[in-house]
């Protein structure tokens, strides 16, 4: 239904055609959007509110000029051969490889990174 309707207004609270609505739902309202269905031919007005707000924190995510821990058996030295190529670095105290992330990101090493790591509970 919605799929063939076209969006022709994107009103924030307080804009001439919401005043009703920000009466109506107050500091909930988000966005007030009309909606035209060429095929009815009606025009629907729908609301945007916030039914729920809680504290969040983002994940951490690594970014392309991050050096990323990587975790590597000892006996898996055809990982440890790719780490290699990828110029990464064995941080003997840690028992990690460091690599720049841009060279593992959506490789096999990118789910080799340590969990403590990704939820940024642990930094290098």
């Amino acid at each position: 239904m919605f799929k063939d309707m076209k969006t022709q207004c994107h009103l924030k609270p307080g804009q001439k055609g919401t005043r009703r609505l920000v009466e109506q739902y107050g500091t909930s309202l988000l966005c007030v959007r009309y909606r035209y269905d060429e095929v009815r031919g009606v025009r629907l007005k729908t609301v945007e509110i916030v039914v729920e707000e809680k504290p969040w924190q983002p994940p951490f995510r690594f970014r392309d000029g991050d050096i990323a821990p990587v975790k590597v058996e000892f006996g898996e030295t055809e990982l440890r051969e790719k780490l290699r190529k990828a110029r990464a670095k064995w941080d003997a105290q840690a028992k990690l490889w460091l690599v720049p992330y841009r060279l593992i990101r959506g490789t096999e090493l990118e789910a080799r990174i340590p969990e403590e790591f990704v939820n940024g509970s642990k930094k290098l």
